[in-house]
Formats: C-alpha cells, sequence, structure tokens
C-alpha cells in the first residue's frame, strides 16, 4: 500500500489556496529517507514560486497543475533546500501536461505531470514512488504521512528542511459534511479538526 503519495496529492489538491508543503505540526523529516520528494522552482513572467512534487517515473514528476510556469526547475534528493547536497540533481522541465479539466479558479482536478528533460539518476536519495493501483487504497482509520517544505506555522517563514506529519484518513461523509466542494471521486479526507496538524495555511 502507498498511503504516503496518497496524501501528498491531497497536499496539492484539496484546497484551490493550498500551496503545497506547508507542513503545520509536523517534524523535520529524517534526512533523504523520501527519495521521492521533489521540489520545484517556478519562474514566471515577474514573479517566482516553490511547489512540491513526486518522482513517479524515472522522466516523470507529479505535481499540481496550479504549479505551472513559464520555467519550472526540479531538485531531487534535497533535504535542505538552501544548501547544495551531494545528493541532489537538479533537472529543468521539458514539457508540464497539466490534467485537461483543471480550472485555476475552482482549483479542480489540480493535477499535472511534468516531464524532465532528462532521466534521473536512481540513487539512494533520488528513487521514483509507484503510483498505487485502485485495490491499494487506504481506509478510513489509516494513517498516511504527508511530506514538503514550507510554512511550518501559520504566519511563519518557510522551513529549509523537509518536514513532515501524520494525518488520518477519514471517512469522506465527514468532509463532505464540512465542504460542499468535497468531491470523493478525486479528494481523500485527511485530518483531524481537533488536532493542530495540516499541510496548508
Amino acid at each position: 500500500m502507498q498511503p504516503p503519495l496518497l496524501v501528498l496529492l491531497l497536499a496539492f489538491f484539496l484546497l484551490p489556496s493550498a500551496e503545497a508543503g506547508e507542513i503545520i505540526g509536523g517534524h523535520e523529516a529524517k534526512p533523504h529517507s523520501r527519495p521521492y520528494m521533489a521540489y520545484l522552482h517556478i519562474e514566471d513572467e515577474e514573479e517566482e514560486s516553490m511547489c512540491g512534487g513526486v518522482l513517479v517515473q524515472k522522466k516523470y514528476v507529479l505535481t499540481a497543475a496550479h504549479c505551472n510556469g513559464r520555467s519550472i526547475s526540479v531538485t531531487l534528493g534535497a533535504h535542505n533546500i538552501r544548501k547544495q547536497e551531494k545528493t541532489q540533481q537538479v533537472v529543468l522541465v521539458k514539457r508540464a501536461i497539466p490534467h485537461p479539466k483543471f480550472i485555476k479558479r475552482k482549483g479542480t482536478y489540480d493535477i499535472m505531470l511534468l516531464q524532465l528533460e532528462r532521466n534521473i539518476k536512481q540513487t539512494d536519495a533520488v528513487k521514483p514512488l509507484p503510483l498505487p493501483r485502485g485495490k491499494d487504497l487506504p481506509n478510513p482509520g489509516d494513517n498516511c504521512t504527508v511530506a514538503g517544505w514550507g510554512q511550518v506555522t501559520r504566519r511563519g517563514p518557510g522551513s529549509d528542511t523537509l518536514q513532515e506529519v501524520e494525518l488520518t484518513l477519514q471517512a469522506d461523509l465527514k468532509c463532505k459534511r464540512r465542504f460542499n466542494h468535497y468531491n470523493k471521486n478525486i479528494q481523500l479526507c485527511v485530518g483531524n479538526p481537533r488536532e493542530n496538524k495540516t499541510t496548508f495555511q
């Protein structure tokens, strides 16, 4: 079973305002324990931004469609994104493939594949995470881990090091009652409103 990937997808796609990688109430990950994590540096006309992603094949990274831009570089094998580590591989994106039904203002189908300019070199610090099959989906009550870079407090600065937090998968009905836009066919319901643990502001 591959719950880490599934919940990473949630970090990208549940709320339109979410930036991938905001880990609230978690802790620093063990360096290079998540060799599939990708840090995206995005350049557009007049601004720069960052997102997280998941290496799913030697030449493909899965991320959110709102993480598109004129130029995207992907850093793999990183723990601290502000330091040059020997484990890091930086690869430019050759082609961005957003979901054809993606609507930015609604945040629906906020998923995208990035085709890298070249295959990555697989090492202990850089390895793809295979996508789960339908039979591998987690069930309510399962604990899943979310990982990423970004803010670790609601108004604080971003973290330079990879952070992670464990969240519990909830029954779809719990999110349906709280969020009108929740769609169980394309989203997962995770977290506990009584805990200060989340993946977004």
